[in-house]
């Protein structure tokens, strides 16, 4: 009987220590292991892990692949956003794509995001990268097209191409209007959050607890499993919100950047976020950063950071999308 030496925990290794053969078996696992948290999150809105613990398990998948790029999968977690759309809604393919976005977990990463803006754009030293600071709502990612002026069709993300067709779902919302005030674009996706206010949660959980239904995790959970039901009329009594953020696909652009973007969602009649700033420096964009920190608590509706957007549009067209 010979006693075998375990073999070590290859994710206890730093990346940089790592060989080919346990980087290659690592994303493997990482893989799977991330694909099934995002079934858990994204299709049964019942997630088993913390959002840090899942965030680390993507900054590493991230680390190995950029130490080893030839490594990198066709089905890895960076070429994936999102879900599969679940069994029970019809498909709807997105026009444009619903991307995620790059995190940053210290300043100085915003800083380095920033710095990369200005090489990629060959600016000069003194012009100014001008920043559009939002909260990132904790909901579930919606895309709703006008045709006309007029609401035609609700879709969640899904893996970012496809999403669910939520359409009457999302018409039940009472700050999603039917019809747009004034003039706009013949087309046009307008893509946001639908989330769920704290008191609602609470009404909906204890509803459920009193019917022996299973609880919602969290509020992001409480929305999501809210708008995925295939009954419209459940959605409408559980008294769903939305924030407009985003624009998807237009027929002819009239406006030259985010922040005026914004102003026209909420001439249209879409809500949009009151904390959101335009920010002149990335200095002004970190303090709101830690304003917002500061007031998280007592905004009423979940939020995990905060996105911050290039305002130019003809800057993020040349920038391009990343996911």
């Amino acid at each position: 009987m010979s006693r075998k030496t375990p073999a070590p925990d290859v994710r206890a290794l730093d990346v940089a220590a790592l060989t080919d053969v346990q980087a290659k078996k690592e994303l493997l696992a990482l893989g799977k292991e991330i694909l099934e948290h995002d079934r858990r999150y994204y299709l049964h809105d019942a997630p088993t892990v913390l959002d840090e613990e899942y965030d680390v398990l993507r900054r590493r998948n991230e680390a190995i692949e950029q130490r080893f790029p030839a490594l990198v999968r066709s089905d890895s977690p960076s070429k994936r956003v999102g879900a599969p759309v679940a069994s029970g809604f019809s498909k709807v393919v997105h026009r444009a794509p619903m991307l995620s976005l790059q995190n940053a977990f210290a300043e100085d990463e915003v800083r380095e995001f920033v710095a990369r803006v200005r090489r990629f754009l060959s600016l000069s030293d003194d012009e100014p990268v001008v920043l559009v600071a939002e909260p990132k709502i904790d909901g579930l990612s919606a895309s709703l097209r006008y045709e006309n002026g007029r609401y035609v069709q609700g879709a969640t993300r899904g893996d970012g191409v496809t999403g669910e067709d939520v359409t009457e779902n999302i018409r039940s919302l009472p700050e999603v209007p039917a019809t747009l005030k004034g003039a706009s674009p013949a087309v046009l996706e307008v893509r946001g959050e639908v989330y769920m206010g704290g008191d609602e949660f609470t009404a909906l959980n204890a509803a459920q607890e009193k019917a022996g239904k299973q609880l919602y995790a969290n509020r992001r959970n409480g929305a999501a499993g809210s708008l995925r039901q295939i009954d419209p009329s459940v959605t409408a009594a559980r008294k769903l919100r939305f924030f407009g953020y985003a624009i998807g696909e237009v027929s002819g652009i009239a406006w030259s950047s985010h922040w005026e973007f914004l102003q026209l969602l909420r001439k249209w009649g879409f809500p949009t976020n009151p904390l959101a700033k335009r920010c002149e420096t990335v200095e002004d964009a970190l303090a709101l950063h830690r304003e917002i920190a500061a007031g998280r608590k007592g905004l009423g509706y979940d939020i995990d950071g905060v996105v911050y957007k290039v305002d130019r549009l003809d800057w993020q067209e040349r920038l391009g999308m990343v996911s």
